[in-house]
């Protein structure tokens, strides 16, 4: 396939996101270069002539030499979040930064690149309680200590743009909230699938957090569509709700017959989890406990010519995927 010159190359293939953008790419028809540093995850693709599945990892330069042989197209869906046991600096925010720096160095033939940023590229780390945030608004105000996350994801952002724009490359990023939906294999159950992985396997109570979540089929769509769809160096925010998480109990209890969580547990004892839970911490939830934000996303979903899957039914198939994993 490599002699192709129409091939997508996706990093970060098997991650959540990663792996359902190329499952759409090939329901499409579109060749498509799979990237992974674990070639042993192909086994979440089912074969297809379309389909080639390479090593590549964003610190390893040759490799990604080899990877984006072909390509003039990239969907950059690979980082990490600052979950267990990541090193803030190295797993994180040396991903999203320096990973970026490199791929970057071997795209010279690249014309189009639609780059997975997040919303925690744009809700500053001092966020405003209470305001609905846009793709106006950056998280300029992060670091290591503070916010590692949105360190990274702003930063690599801000690098990506730079590069796009001394290249006259077309850019496109997509900002998705927490992602949820169907996972495509077991590893997909941790990350943003956590906060869901509580109603299944957790305990039977809920922290009293306000969720901002997206169905993870709309934000592959939002990639795969922004290959041909949207406008140059635009941010194109993909979010569809806010629930607390008493309310997604709620939901489950309303939709799948089974006992949910949906007792709030009180912000001391919420704290004292935090001490023994593998992940969270008590300054992640100092800043999070009964807070809310909201996002709005302007036009993406117009410009990108998507029609969202309904909230709820995100929940219900998420939870469904996750009990049959």
């Amino acid at each position: 396939m490599s002699e192709h010159s129409d091939i997508v190359l996706v990093t970060g293939a098997s991650g959540f996101i990663g792996a359902h953008v190329v499952k759409l790419l090939l329901q499409k028809g579109i060749k498509t270069r799979a990237m992974m540093r674990n070639t042993n995850l192909k086994t979440i693709f089912q074969e297809d002539v379309n389909l080639e599945v390479v090593y590549g990892d964003l610190f390893d330069v040759e490799s990604l030499k080899k990877a984006i042989v072909g390509c003039k197209r990239v969907i950059h869906c690979a980082a990490n979040l600052p979950l267990g046991k990541l090193d803030p600096q190295t797993d994180v925010i040396d991903t999203s930064v320096i990973g970026v720096e490199n791929l970057c160095s071997v795209m010279d033939n690249v014309n189009t690149i639609i780059h997975t940023s997040s919303v925690a590229a744009i809700r500053p780390t001092k966020y405003q309680e209470g305001k609905t945030y846009t793709i106006d608004d950056w998280c300029d105000d992060a670091s290591l200590e503070s916010n590692p996350y949105g360190f990274a994801k702003a930063e690599g952002e801000k690098r990506m743009r730079a590069w796009a724009e001394s290249k006259d490359v077309r850019l496109i990023t997509i900002h998705p909230s927490i992602v949820f939906g169907p996972i495509l294999h077991p590893k997909h159950i941790d990350g943003s699938m956590s906060y869901l992985k509580h109603f299944a396997k957790g305990p039977p109570f809920v922290l009293d957090l306000h969720i901002n979540f997206v169905d993870v089929r709309d934000v592959a769509l939002a990639h795969v569509n922004a290959l041909e769809k949207g406008e140059n160096k635009r941010r194109y925010l993909t979010h569809t709700s806010d629930m607390w998480m008493k309310d997604i109990g709620l939901v489950l209890k309303k939709r799948i017959k089974g006992r949910w969580a949906t007792k709030k547990l009180p912000k001391i004892l919420a704290y004292i989890v935090a001490i023994f839970h593998p992940k969270l911490s008590i300054k992640q939830l100092k800043g999070y406990l009964g807070s809310k934000v909201s996002f709005d996303v302007g036009d993406t979903w117009d410009a990108l010519e998507i029609k969202t899957h309904n909230p709820e039914d995100t929940i219900v198939e998420s939870i469904e995927s996750i009990l049959h994993r």
